[in-house]
């Protein structure tokens, strides 16, 4: 019988790129230089994110140990690693938070929903149409893992109770409209 960490196993890595000339070649090499196999890349150059980057899903193949490396290269290169692994994060939901967000730190509400659940938040799209001192909406999309949707939208609630936030959430499947 094998040992797990030597089986090679398919991953996936979701990565943010600046566009600039030779970003993805450097994405790759820590990849490469860590032993993982390319099995494909998805560039969305003309699909920007709201932070203005180029979403890039790599899936590649290597053993367990050898991703992790592969994982922390990419971070110490300064890379955005929005999702790594096979099924790290397998449900999403989409959320949409009302309220004065921006003066109530929009960066710490992403922060504590990152620690105080399981999720992360993998996009973000924010309204301010009368400036930060007004009221402004911020949509989230969250990626959480298996089974964990009610954890997440309960630390989602928590926070936007505490900042006098009004949470606008998604409807379960079979629930009415």
């Amino acid at each position: 019988m094998s040992d797990s960490t030597d089986e090679v196993r398919a991953y996936t890595v979701r990565l943010e790129l600046v566009d600039e000339p030779g970003e993805l070649l450097r994405a790759l090499e820590p990849i490469a230089e860590n032993g993982g196999n390319l099995l494909s890349i998805f560039h969305e150059r003309g699909n920007l994110t709201p932070r203005g980057h180029i979403p890039v899903e790599v899936d590649l193949e290597t053993t367990p140990d050898r991703f992790d490396v592969i994982v922390e290269a990419l971070q110490a290169a300064d890379f955005d690693v929005i999702q790594a692994g096979a099924e790290r994060y397998g449900e999403a939901l989409t959320v949409i938070l009302s309220g004065h967000i921006v003066n109530t730190d929009l960066s710490d509400t992403l922060s504590r929903i990152r620690t105080s659940s399981d999720a992360t938040v993998t996009d973000l799209s924010l309204s301010a149409p009368e400036g930060e001192e007004d009221v402004s909406s911020a949509r989230l999309r969250l990626a959480t893992e298996p089974g964990k949707v009610e954890n997440t939208l309960t630390a989602v609630r928590e926070i936007a109770d505490e900042k006098d936030l009004t949470v606008v959430e998604p409807l379960a499947a079979g629930d009415a409209a």
